[in-house]
């Protein structure tokens, strides 16, 4: 079942910070988690937190970016 969630101020702190480059220094075939890699793992961790599944999480609109739904962790 869809339902729809609010994030506190900390916690969309937590997922812009997520979206941003990450800056390093590569050497040899190593490469760290892109910003795209490192959003959707902090999603998983909010969904775990909060009880929702993060793939399908979907903005709502005209309420503003701390509001969302999703389906519900079974």
């Amino acid at each position: 079942m869809r339902r729809e969630y609010e994030l506190t101020e900390e916690q969309a702190a937590t997922l812009l910070d997520a979206c941003q480059p990450v800056v390093c220094m590569q050497v040899g075939n190593y490469a760290p988690r892109s910003p795209q890699e490192n959003a959707n793992a902090a999603w998983e961790e909010m969904g775990k937190e909060l009880g929702f599944r993060h793939l399908t999480v979907q903005p709502v609109p005209g309420k503003g970016q701390r509001f969302f739904t999703a389906e519900e962790d079974e």
